[in-house]
This record gives C-alpha cells, sequence and structure tokens, in this order.
C-alpha cells in the first residue's frame, strides 16, 4: 500500500460516519435509545477482564471486512463467532460496526451482546456523543476512542460522557503525536496501533513504545497485526496486559479454536522458561 493511503482512508471514513450520523439522528432521538432492551443491562468491566491473572488477555474480533482486505469471512454469523470467542477463551470481543468501510453493523454488536457475558467493545469511529448512546443500546460495554481522529478537548469530552453513560473507553494511539491529545489521569485503558498510518507496516515493538509511555496502572492492549504465540509472548515480557485480534481469528474454521490454540501455545512459551 501506498504511502499516506490509509491516512487518506482513515479520513474519507471519518467523513462518511459524519454523514451517516445525521440520516441515524433523524431516524432514532436519544431518548428513544432508553427503551432498548440493552440500554439498562449492568455494563461490565473491560479493565478488570483485560488485567485479570491471564499472561496476556485477548480481545477477540468480530469483523467481516476491511478497507484494505475486502471480505474476510464468508461465513459470517455474529452471535456464534461470539460464543466460539468466549468458548475458546477470550477475555473480551471487539465488534466492529462501522458499516461502508468494515461492512459491520450495531446489529452484530446486539446479537453478540445477547448471547456472551464477558465485556463488549464497540469499534467504530467515535465522534459524537450520539454514538456512545447508540453503543450503550445496543449491548457495548465499552467504546473505542482514537486519538487520531478528535481534535483538541474532543477526545477527553467524549471520554467523559462514554463514562457517564457507564461506558468504559479503550483510548488508541497510533504515534506519539498521539500522547498529546491523551490525558492518563482519565485514560484507563490505552491501546496503541502496531500499524504505521502512513506506511501500513506493522512494527509491535513501536507499539510497545507507544504503551510503555502510560502510568503503571494503565491497561495496555496491543492493536494490529498479531498472529502468532511469539507476538503474544513479545508483549508478556514487554509487561502488555491484552492484544487485540480480528483478521487471523476471522480467517480460521473455528475462531473459538483459534483463541485457544493461541492461549494454549503461550502458556507452553511462559513455562519452558527458566526459573
Amino acid at each position: 500500500m501506498y504511502p499516506d493511503i490509509m491516512a487518506s482512508i482513515l479520513d474519507e471514513i471519518v467523513e462518511q460516519t459524519a454523514s451517516d450520523l445525521k440520516k441515524r439522528k433523524k431516524q432514532v432521538s436519544l431518548s428513544d435509545f432508553e427503551s432498548f432492551p440493552e440500554y439498562e443491562r449492568d455494563r461490565r468491566s473491560l479493565a478488570k477482564a483485560l488485567s485479570s491473572d491471564k499472561d496476556v488477555s485477548i480481545i477477540a474480533e468480530i469483523k467481516k471486512a476491511s478497507p484494505s482486505k475486502g471480505v474476510i469471512r464468508t461465513d459470517f454469523d455474529p452471535a456464534k463467532i461470539a460464543l466460539q470467542y468466549q468458548q475458546g477463551g477470550a477475555a473480551a470481543l471487539s465488534v466492529l460496526t462501522n458499516e461502508p468501510a468494515f461492512k459491520g453493523s450495531l446489529e452484530y454488536l446486539q446479537r453478540a451482546s445477547r448471547e456472551v457475558d464477558i465485556p463488549l467493545l464497540r469499534k467504530d469511529f467515535i465522534i459524537d456523543l450520539y454514538q456512545l448512546a447508540e453503543a450503550r443500546a445496543y449491548g457495548a460495554d465499552a467504546v473505542l476512542l482514537i486519538a487520531t481522529i478528535t481534535n483538541g478537548h474532543q477526545l477527553q469530552e467524549l471520554h467523559q460522557a462514554a463514562n457517564e453513560l457507564g461506558l468504559e473507553c479503550l483510548v488508541e494511539c497510533y504515534s506519539e503525536d498521539d500522547l498529546k491529545f491523551l490525558d492518563f489521569e482519565q485514560v484507563q485503558i490505552f491501546g496503541a496501533n502496531n500499524r504505521d498510518l502512513h506506511s501500513f507496516n506493522v512494527d509491535l515493538h513501536r507499539g510497545i513504545n507507544l504503551l510503555q509511555a502510560a502510568p503503571d496502572d494503565t491497561v495496555l492492549v496491543s492493536e494490529s497485526g498479531l498472529s502468532s504465540p511469539k507476538d503474544l509472548k513479545l508483549l508478556h515480557d514487554e509487561g502488555i496486559h491484552a492484544a487485540l485480534i480480528g483478521e487471523f481469528f476471522m480467517r480460521q474454521d473455528d475462531p473459538g479454536l483459534a483463541v485457544k490454540k493461541i492461549l494454549d501455545e503461550l502458556d507452553d512459551l511462559i513455562n519452558k522458561e527458566p526459573k
């Protein structure tokens, strides 16, 4: 992929998101969300799920497609996949709800929420308070906030509003430039995307360096390009709490078995270390 194409795609997605939001706001009001069955459900803590006693926790992603790869999984049943992930040992689930670029849907989030009892993260391009109420109404326990697409105090305002709705936030950075938007007194869960936004190259070490800029009590999540027990072993050795993995699992016949296999192999790698 050519330099800056990914950054251009991100800009297009945000622009499309803003356009789609105008339409959705005319169809469903903020007060309407309060009547949704999932709105009143008790929220589950993503931070607690990721900071458990596991060597590295996995946020397993329900992801049908991507802008760069197209459709990733044709046999796509979000409720079935959610249950498989939970049975395989995933600590939490990420559900892509962006429709134009990722062929996602809020319905996928709702269906997954009704199937499992582990935390669900709404993964989308959150730029408006409306999307936070939407996330709660469709069963999310947490939302992804991307520092790269926010300006000034917008990130902090979205974070505070999400917390007031009972939603935790995974705050994601792509580069050191994004760190200036973060208030670590507010950020409890911090994610670094290992993919360079301009070159599209994946570098786990660059992502780890970003994560290690956070205070000691922050839950740290590595995102993008993770696919092997050795990747997770590196995270374990560097004190990273969790890995968000989507495409690799989505390409497996049984995503849940793939989660179990990578966790079992990680455990073997750790136990082989000299005491």
